[in-house]
């Protein structure tokens, strides 16, 4: 492992690396050989692009259509406008608290309902 004592010596190091690397960059030309596919690598992203893009677009265009051909008169849609279901529901919960509440009846233990001239015997301690 290559331990630098100083932060001088570092960056001295890397700059020079960096100017490497731009002067060969610069230096080189641009071979005829790579340019010819390069058109054909854009055309390639350029298509898969309009493809995707006209993919997205028939879908969105038939959910706009599909959305506009809804019928007002739709099963579905009346439920949703309306709240008659909920005013059925709660009618029909209130019937069945009113019937379970006719239905609700209280037992009474007689020997066990408070009797104010009977005493209650108590155990005495020894």
């Amino acid at each position: 492992m290559l331990v630098l004592s100083n932060n001088t010596a570092l960056s001295s190091l890397l700059s020079k690396l960096l100017q490497d690397q731009l002067e060969q960059t610069n230096s080189s030309a641009p071979s005829q050989v790579g340019s010819g596919s390069g058109s054909l690598e854009i055309i390639y992203v350029l298509m898969m692009v309009g493809l995707f893009g006209f993919f997205t677009v028939g879908v969105m265009v038939t959910n706009i259509r599909a959305r506009r051909l809804e019928d007002s008169r739709d099963p579905y849609n009346m439920y949703i406008a309306t709240d008659i279901w909920h005013k059925k529901d709660q009618e029909y919960f209130q019937a069945k608290l009113i019937e379970n509440y006719k239905l609700c009846c209280v037992f009474e233990n007689q020997l066990a309902v408070e009797q104010p001239s009977a005493q209650i015997p108590e155990v005495k301690s020894s």
